[in-house]
């Protein structure tokens, strides 16, 4: 597979702090801590030496590593295989000043088992799949149809490698770790739960059309959440507003890749209302990428009202103040109309916008009534290079 550099610098991350890097499968993880730390002592759980050698004696970790004594961080490689190290990793911490970069793909395990999350001394950072800056050859509609897992972006056969890997995920993610009790309910529930990404969240909806009780798909959705394939993406409700805004959140997958063939979606193309679904579901996953690896801090949500005035995504410090909020609307097409501005003038209308942008395949910028109308390549290149987030 051909080598990416990625937006996140693990290096800096990790440099006076141990690190957690917690992603889905196949995101890169592996690859990015190789060639962050090509001179640190290794422990890949996924070898079955090494998990046998620790799982026998975890206390193994901390004799052998006060012996090594290069400064570098020590990478452990799929801790949800053995979180009893994180005692050992703890101590070594403590005691002998060691720095850690611990990459694991499902925090839910972690979390379940009540285990050592280093009481704090450990920041945490999530690895996206590869996001626009990333890839010299980007391309929107594939990206749009397949994704951009690392090893599907490059792979000759993409929908194949794609139904594979939501296989995979099914037999080994969820049916092996015991996640869930009955797989065929939770097959059903992604299915329904693909074709309504992007849509607000009903759970008596949903839970009507996968044959589960409503509570079922709650928690679905929280495991979804928990094994980081996916995002609830908060409402706005500004303070003051004359206009009341709905309570429900929106669903996004972390690949709308994955997104699409959950909902067995193909063969769509630019024109189609799943090509415009599938760019907004790109739209929402690079700016999450980019809040988190800028450590930016500001909520991501959507906005939408009881009448039907809405708004795809809000970029704000607070969900219910207004202040420093910028408004994102994603568009399909390549003539952006007086109506499609109607969600953000009618949200300008309610409270105070620092920006307003539409993202759409209009070939150049424009601004229309203080609404900044920019190609969605361009968008992509502003959102990494920082100047379409600055107030």
């Amino acid at each position: 597979m051909q080598w990416v550099e990625r937006a996140i610098d693990l290096r800096a991350e990790s440099r006076s702090h141990s690190l957690f890097l917690f992603g889905p499968r196949q995101t890169g993880k592996t690859t990015l801590m190789r060639a962050s730390f090509p001179e640190s002592r290794w422990y890949n759980l996924l070898d079955g030496d090494v998990f046998l050698r620790l799982s026998r004696r975890p206390h193994r970790l901390y004799e052998e590593i006060v012996a090594v004594e290069s400064d570098e961080p020590i990478i452990i490689d799929e801790i949800q295989k053995l979180p009893q190290l994180l005692d050992e990793v703890h101590l070594l911490t403590e005691s002998a000043g060691r720095r850690f970069v611990i990459s694991g793909s499902s925090a839910a395990k972690l979390r379940r088992g009540g285990v050592n999350l280093l009481g704090g001394r450990a920041r945490t950072r999530r690895l996206y799949p590869l996001v626009s800056a990333e890839i010299p050859d980007w391309n929107i509609e594939r990206a749009a149809r397949y994704g951009t897992l690392p090893p599907i972006w490059f792979s000759g056969e993409p929908e194949e490698d794609l139904r594979a890997y939501c296989g995979s995920y099914l037999q080994q993610e969820v049916q092996a770790e015991g996640l869930v009790r009955g797989i065929d309910s939770f097959a059903r529930f992604l299915s329904v739960a693909g074709q309504r990404a992007g849509e607000t969240v009903v759970f008596e909806h949903i839970a009507s059309d996968a044959q589960v009780p409503a509570r079922t798909v709650r928690e679905f959705y929280h495991l979804l959440e928990d094994t980081l394939l996916g995002t609830m993406l908060p409402p706005f409700a500004p303070s003051g507003a004359r206009r009341k805004a709905v309570s429900r959140a929106k669903f996004y997958f972390f690949d709308n890749g994955v997104a699409n063939v959950l909902a067995e979606r193909s063969g769509f193309g630019p024109g189609t209302t799943d090509y415009g679904r599938a760019v907004e579901h790109l739209v929402h996953n690079e700016l999450q990428a980019r809040l988190e690896y800028t450590r930016d801090h500001r909520h991501l949500a959507h906005y939408r009202t009881l009448d039907g005035t809405e708004v795809d995504f809000i970029i704000t410090d607070s969900l219910n103040d207004p202040s420093n909020t910028i408004a994102i609307e994603v568009k399909t097409t390549k003539h952006v109309q007086p109506r499609d501005l109607r969600g953000l003038k009618r949200l300008a209308e309610e409270t105070r916008l620092t920006r307003s942008i539409v993202t759409c395949f209009e070939p150049v910028r424009r601004v229309v009534d203080g609404i900044l109308i920019v190609p969605v390549a361009d968008f992509f290149d502003s959102l990494w290079n920082g100047r379409i987030l600055e107030g």
